[in-house]
C-alpha cells in the first residue's frame, strides 16, 4: 500500500519549509498570508515558477523551446513570470489572448489552439496579430481563411493531428480514438491539400498532443518523435520548411500517493536521438520545436489554504469543516477529469515538532457530498481557527472551478515574488 502521507512530507521537506512550525512560501509566513488576505486563499511562489521553467528548458536545450500554456493559470501576472523568462504562450480563447498581451507578450509569440474558435476571437487575433492558428477542423479552416480576406491577410495555420492508435498517451489520453480535438492522422495529407489550397492560409506548423498529466519519461521521448516523424510528412507534401513544431505538453506533476516526479535526467538523456532525427530533414532543421505545457510549470508552485470553522466526529470518522472546497478548487475533490478520487496532498500549515497524525476527511462548506478536499489525509489534531493547505495547487483551481456553486465569495490569489505578496485575482 502506497504511503498516504509521503508524497506531503517530501514536499514539504524538498520545497515549503516550516519556520516555528509554521510553512514558509517565497520566505513568507504561511499563516499570516491567511491573516493578511483572508481565507481560502490561493498562493503562488514565483521562484519554484522559475526553477521549474529552468529546469525544464536546461533539460530539452538544443531541441525544443519551452512555452506556457495559459489554460493551467491565466492570470496575467502568472503569465509574465514565465515571459520575462523567455516563454511565449498557448492560449484556447480571446480572453486568453488578452491575458497574454496584458503580460507583456508580442502577438508573434502567442500560438491559438482549441477545438471550438468563436468568430469573434477569429477576428480579433487576426487582427491583432498572432504567430500561428492551430486549425481542429475543416469548418474552422474556412472561418479562419474568411477572416484573413477581410483582414487583407495571410493567416500563419498548423494543423492539429489527432494522432493514431501507436501514439502514446498519459494519464490522460488524447489519440488513438475519436476526438474532438484535431484532424485524424489517417486524413493528414487530404487535410494539406485543403490547406495549400486555400489562397488567405499559410500552413506553417503542426500540433501533436497525444496525452496528459505524463509521469514517464520514454512515453514522453516517444510522443515527440511521433510528432517529429508527422511533421516530416507535412513537410515533405508541401515541399518545404515548417516554421513551428509543436509538441504539446502533457508533462506531469506528482499528484497522489505513489505518484514520482518526471526524470528530467531520463528526458534529457534521450534528447540527442531527437535531435539527431531533426538533422536527418532537412525540412524540420530550421523548425521552432515547442514544447507548452502548463501544469507542469505552475501546478507545483500553488497552495490552497483554507480555515477549519468546525470539527466533528461521526460514526468513529474524524471530520474537518473548512471554509474552502470543490467551488475553489474541482480538481482536489476529484471531480475534474478523475475516475477513481483520490487525494491531492494536504497538510496543516502550522504544525509542532513530534505532533501526532490521524486520519481526517477534509470537506468544504457546500451543500453535497461531492466537496471533500481529502479522504485520509494524516494530519495533526485539528481544532476550530487552524489552516490547511492543499498542495500542487497552482494549475487548474480557481479558474477551473465552480465558483458560483451556493453563491460564497471568491478567494484571493496571491503572488509571492522576491518576499512580497501581491493580489494578482481574481
Amino acid at each position: 500500500m502506497a504511503d498516504v502521507n509521503g508524497l506531503a512530507r517530501s514536499l514539504i521537506a524538498t520545497d515549503l519549509p516550516r519556520r516555528d512550525g509554521v510553512i514558509q512560501v517565497g520566505g513568507l509566513d504561511l499563516a499570516g498570508l491567511a491573516r493578511t488576505y483572508g481565507t481560502p486563499l490561493f498562493v503562488y511562489d514565483a521562484a519554484r515558477m522559475r526553477r521549474a521553467y529552468r529546469d525544464l528548458s536546461q533539460a530539452v536545450a538544443g531541441f525544443a523551446e519551452v512555452d506556457y500554456s495559459v489554460k493551467a493559470n491565466p492570470r496575467p501576472a502568472v503569465i509574465r513570470v514565465f515571459a520575462e523568462e523567455g516563454a511565449g504562450a498557448e492560449i484556447a480563447s480571446g480572453a486568453e489572448y488578452e491575458a497574454a498581451l496584458t503580460a507583456g507578450l508580442s502577438p508573434e509569440r502567442i500560438l491559438f489552439a482549441g477545438p471550438g474558435k468563436s468568430d469573434a476571437d477569429i477576428e480579433r487575433v487576426i487582427a491583432g496579430g498572432i504567430g500561428e492558428i492551430h486549425l481542429e477542423n475543416f469548418e474552422e479552416m474556412g472561418r479562419v481563411a474568411a477572416a484573413a480576406e477581410r483582414y487583407g491577410q495571410r493567416a500563419s495555420v498548423a494543423i492539429r493531428v489527432n494522432p493514431g492508435p501507436d501514439a502514446q498517451g498519459g494519464a490522460m489520453r488524447m489519440g488513438g480514438k475519436p476526438s474532438p480535438f484535431g484532424f485524424d492522422e489517417e486524413d493528414l495529407e487530404a487535410v494539406v491539400d485543403r490547406i495549400v489550397a486555400e489562397d488567405r492560409l499559410r500552413l506553417t506548423g503542426l500540433h501533436l498532443f497525444a496525452g496528459t498529466q505524463g509521469l514517464s519519461a520514454s512515453i514522453l521521448l516517444g510522443q515527440w518523435a511521433y510528432g517529429l516523424r508527422l511533421a516530416s510528412r507535412v513537410a515533405a507534401r508541401i515541399g518545404r520548411a515548417l516554421d513551428t513544431v509543436d509538441l504539446g505538453g502533457g508533462l506531469g506533476i506528482p499528484y497522489f500517493a505513489g505518484d514520482g516526479p518526471l526524470d528530467l535526467d531520463a528526458i534529457h538523456s534521450g534528447i540527442p536521438a531527437l535531435r539527431a532525427m531533426v538533422a536527418e530533414d532537412p525540412r524540420l532543421a530550421t523548425a521552432r520545436i515547442v514544447l507548452e505545457p502548463g501544469r507542469y510549470l505552475v501546478g507545483p508552485a500553488g497552495l490552497y489554504v483554507a480555515q477549519v470553522r468546525a470539527v466533528k466526529r461521526s460514526r468513529g470518522q474524524l471530520f474537518a469543516i473548512t471554509d474552502g472546497g470543490m467551488h475553489h478548487h474541482l480538481a482536489a475533490s476529484g471531480n475534474l477529469g478523475q475516475i477513481v478520487k483520490r487525494d491531492y496532498p494536504v497538510v496543516a500549515v502550522v504544525e509542532a515538532a513530534g505532533a501526532v497524525s490521524m486520519p481526517w476527511t477534509v470537506v468544504g462548506p457546500l451543500c453535497t457530498p461531492l466537496d471533500i478536499l481529502a479522504r485520509a489525509a494524516f494530519l495533526p489534531q485539528l481544532a476550530s481557527g487552524d489552516l490547511v493547505a492543499v498542495l500542487q495547487s497552482g494549475a487548474y483551481g480557481l479558474t477551473a472551478s465552480p465558483t458560483g456553486f451556493l453563491s460564497h465569495p471568491l478567494p484571493a490569489e496571491i503572488l509571492v515574488d522576491g518576499g512580497k505578496a501581491t493580489v494578482i485575482g481574481p
